[in-house]
């Protein structure tokens, strides 16, 4: 459940690609993350009063205050990179709305993972600091993403959902 516009959101369950592509998405950003930076799936952020996403994959600076370690959400200030993995009945708020909340929240980062015929495809954006924030398109990755920021980054795309194994590749 997420807290969109002060309404909450259902999330409705995951297929196969989603679940797969969230949790290798993560598994292979770990392998990435220089100091002090951590990964996470399915956490909150808290956006303002009345906005609480939880993006499928989150990558954020750990500072390592004990007393976060129980908190519900991380902070938009913290936060690098948000990941949404698009699915039927999450078009609509992966490919307009979230973006549109995180660009205005300073999230310097943002990938949209789709489902297209022949595999996943990772589309990667960066924060455009203009009078109002948004998202500007870099690259499209349908084989290999290799990219310098928000750090080093060679992620095997296909390798996301295929049956391939879990190998970092």
């Amino acid at each position: 459940m997420e807290l969109i516009d002060g309404t909450l959101v259902l999330l409705t369950p995951q297929t196969r690609f989603h679940s797969r592509a969230k949790a290798r998405t993560a598994h292979r950003l770990q392998g990435f993350l220089p100091a002090g930076v951590e990964v996470l799936v399915s956490m909150t952020m808290k956006l303002g009063k009345y906005q609480r996403p939880e993006p499928d994959v989150l990558v954020y600076r750990d500072r390592g205050d004990d007393d976060r370690q129980s908190s519900t959400h991380i902070p938009a200030e913290d936060v690098l990179l948000v990941v949404e993995i698009v699915s039927e009945e999450s078009r609509e708020r992966d490919r307009t709305t979230k973006p549109m909340k995180y660009a205005a929240a300073g999230i310097p980062h943002f990938w949209r993972i789709e489902p297209e015929e022949t595999g996943p495809a990772i589309h990667v954006y960066e924060l455009d600091g203009a009078e109002q924030p948004r998202y500007v398109p870099t690259v499209i990755a349908r084989e290999r993403l290799k990219l310098d920021v928000p750090f080093t980054i060679d992620i095997d795309v296909k390798a996301l959902t295929g049956r391939r194994s879990g190998r970092q590749q």
